[in-house]
């Protein structure tokens, strides 16, 4: 079908999207926040007023463009083939699930990446979580874990996501009076590159994306099973790239794009148990899924319908996150938050297990 599977285009892709990461932070975006799924979704349901935290309130054009570009490509490749069925309520549970984990660290594995790429150690202990959280995934997978298959569905199925992100951009362009955006200075949801440039952004991430079927949790994934090493070298070369973009940026202007620390990092806390925890929640939750948030947004651009419900309880995970304290902020998690990452982790768990076991006793 044309994807582009060589090694060598994944890497050309992902050194793109790591210097596009970086530049968003030049041009507006919130430090160490070039790219994230997780936040973005979070400011986009905070703008619609799905929660109140005012802080974090903007329709971020970078889901928009990521979602647009997926699916735009997809209809010039003829790949674009809406399909579902396959368990919707569970990968809606498992979306809300892994966006908890996600604002339990304070960004997805994008964002994780591009931490790291900024020199912020936490995401370090973000990492070995998210890694044991794949390989707990992974036990299951090989053990027969499944959702079930797939099944073709009409042409408007996968239109009405991509639909909707138009709305949503004619809803940002013209910024009526009940859609809610953070004041300047009030927060990272105030912090934000112009429409154009995010919006091209995220197109250029999501056609990428499309073409290359980068995914974090599936490159991980991907070693341990089939000792293939091409997607992973694609989010290699994004950490690469951003972090060689960043020393430049750092060289050449007035601001720190670059600061090798644990403390007074942007947007992060240094609690590293719970920054481990969340990012074990979110990679066993991606497995389940079949991809990390960022692929989720692909997938839902080429059609995929069960995707589309996992970014659903992305929306509403996020919500709930900020309407009941489960968030964590620079001050670090929040009581809440940490019992809300162990019911998450119970819960994953349990669905790992009930389509696995079950299946096995069948």
């Amino acid at each position: 079908m044309g994807i582009l599977k060589n090694k060598t285009d994944i890497v050309i892709g992902g050194i793109v999207i790591g210097v596009i990461a970086s530049l968003l932070v030049l041009f507006g975006n919130p430090a160490n926040m070039g790219f994230c799924i997780a936040c973005f979704i979070r400011d986009t349901a905070g703008a619609l007023g799905l929660h109140r935290a005012a802080a974090v309130q903007y329709i971020r054009p970078e889901i928009i463009g990521i979602i647009l570009g997926s699916f735009l490509i997809s209809l010039a490749k003829k790949e674009f083939a809406p399909r579902g069925g396959s368990a919707p309520m569970t990968r809606f549970t498992l979306g809300f699930f892994v966006m908890v984990g996600c604002l339990m660290f304070l960004g997805c594995p994008f964002r994780m990446i591009v931490r790291l790429a900024g020199g912020d150690l936490n995401a370090v202990l973000g990492l070995v979580g998210f890694v044991c959280g794949i390989l707990t995934g992974v036990f299951f997978l090989n053990k027969g874990y499944s959702l079930k298959r797939t099944y073709s569905l009409p042409k408007l199925e996968g239109v009405i996501l991509p639909a909707a992100v138009v709305v949503l951009l004619c809803l940002l362009a013209l910024a009526p009076e009940f859609i809610f955006f953070t004041e300047a200075g009030g927060g990272p949801g105030a912090k934000h590159a112009a429409l154009a440039i995010s919006l091209a952004a995220g197109l250029i991430v999501g056609a990428i994306a499309q073409r290359t079927r980068l995914c974090m949790a599936g490159g991980v994934r991907d070693i341990v099973l089939f000792k293939d090493f091409r997607l992973i070298s694609g989010f290699i070369a994004i950490l690469c790239a951003a972090l060689v973009t960043n020393l430049i940026l750092t060289g050449v202007t007035d601001g720190t794009y670059f600061k090798l620390a644990f403390a007074e990092q942007a947007v992060a806390h240094t609690d590293g148990l719970w920054n481990a925890l969340g990012m074990y929640l979110v990679g066993f939750g991606a497995i389940l899924l079949g991809g990390c948030p960022l692929r989720q947004l692909v997938l839902s651009g080429e059609g995929n319908t069960d995707s589309a419900m996992a970014i659903l309880g992305l929306f509403v995970g996020a919500a709930f996150c900020h309407n009941f304290g489960l968030a964590s902020s620079a001050a670090g998690p929040t009581a809440n938050g940490k019992v809300a990452v162990i019911i998450g982790i119970a819960v994953v768990a349990v669905i790992a297990a009930v389509n696995t076991f079950r299946k096995e006793k069948a």
